[in-house]
Order: C-alpha cells, then structure tokens, then sequence
C-alpha cells in the first residue's frame, strides 16, 4: 500500500531528530528530503551542504540550480521530484562522508525508497553510488546506464556540483537526463500495463453458457 504525505512527514520528524552519529553535533539542521510522496523520481545525492545546512533542504545551492535546470530541460518539473542525500547532515567542511556516518543514515534512506516506490532513482555522484550499487562499477563507466536491481531501477550520472566548472561534464549530464527522460516514460509503460493487467484480473469471469441457462 502506498506510503502518505504524513507518513513520510514522520520520517522527516525522526531525521531532523536524530542523534546517531557525531554530526548531529556540528549541524545547523538535519535536511531529510524535499519533494511529494507520489513522485515517480528520487534523486540521491552525497551529503548537505553550507547552504542546504542552512535552509534544510536539498540541492538549494548552485548544484541544486543546475539540477532544476537539466531536468527543466528534459521537460521535467523538480517539484514533481523527491532529492534526498545518503547523508542527512552536513560533514563538517563538507569533507567526503565517513562509513560509520553513511551506516548510521543508511536506515533512513532505506525507508524513503520503501515509502515512494520511484520509477526511477537518480543516483547523483560516487557517494551516492557506492551507497546504493555498491560494486557495481564507477561512475565514469556506469553514468546514464539503466541499472536494475531487483524492482529497482537506477540510474547512475555524474553529481551535478562536479558539471558547475567542466563544460564537458555538463555535457555528459545532458545527454544523459535525455536518457532518464526515455527510462522514465518506458517506466511509467510499463507500469500501467501492469495496472491494466491487474484491472482485468479483477473482472470476474462470465459463467460457462449451460450455467446461464439456469437462469
């Protein structure tokens, strides 16, 4: 059964009150994730930063425009999407997350793919990657591939703070959220082929001719 907005507003309440590893002593704030419980696609990025510590939620700094921007782009709406963060605080300095930050979190963002069930999951950077595909490849050789895990699918690029000063990078991005727009309508196919199987499923079938006769 689908997940609620106030359940996931729940969830929310348990991040912004967690005390599990040393970060919650250097935040300004936990920052759990933003966007709808019925979006079709969940973008995972590293960890907050300065910004995102600030404000409490994710991808509002330059990373975060340039990620309005691809998806605008490819015709679609962030405000339809949910971001989060393996991390949901920000390290201090914003160095590389520590294993024992990442197990601490690792429950929640369990929790969060579990609630909304996404067409398609947006894994934004290495940290990202080794968290959710862990041995799978690099992200220089998986970006912009489909990557089915179980009912999962993943879909690797490169994170978008890593395109604000390479050109090529951003191209790489570009064409690649071309191709999250293609995984995303084939999704959404064949998620209501699903639904119409089901629907005809539902139908109770007719009795045979010489039961209606009793009739």
């Amino acid at each position: 059964m689908p997940a609620t907005t106030d359940e996931l507003l729940e969830l929310h309440g348990r991040i912004r009150a967690c005390t599990a590893c040393p970060l919650h002593a250097t935040r300004t704030q936990a920052v759990p994730g933003y966007g709808p419980v019925t979006a079709r696609i969940m973008a995972v990025g590293e960890a907050p930063g300065e910004t995102e510590d600030r404000e409490g939620k994710p991808f509002v700094g330059a990373a975060g425009q340039l990620l309005t921007r691809l998806l605008q782009e490819v015709g679609l709406d962030r405000r339809d999407i949910y971001i989060t963060n393996t991390l949901k605080c920000r390290p201090p300095g914003n160095r590389d997350p520590e294993q024992s930050e990442v197990d601490a979190c690792s429950h929640f963002l369990d929790e969060q793919i579990a609630m909304l069930e996404p067409d398609v999951i947006l894994v934004l950077g290495r940290h990202a990657l080794g968290r959710l595909l862990p041995g799978g490849g690099t992200i220089t050789r998986l970006h912009g591939q489909r990557v089915r895990r179980g009912t999962r699918v993943y879909v690797p690029l490169y994170h978008p703070a890593a395109a604000l000063y390479n050109a090529n990078l951003l191209e790489t991005l570009q064409q690649d959220m071309l191709l999250v727009r293609r995984y995303l309508d084939e999704a959404e196919a064949e998620r209501e082929v699903a639904l119409k199987a089901q629907a005809q499923q539902a139908i109770p079938a007719e009795p045979p001719a010489d039961q209606m006769a009793l009739f």
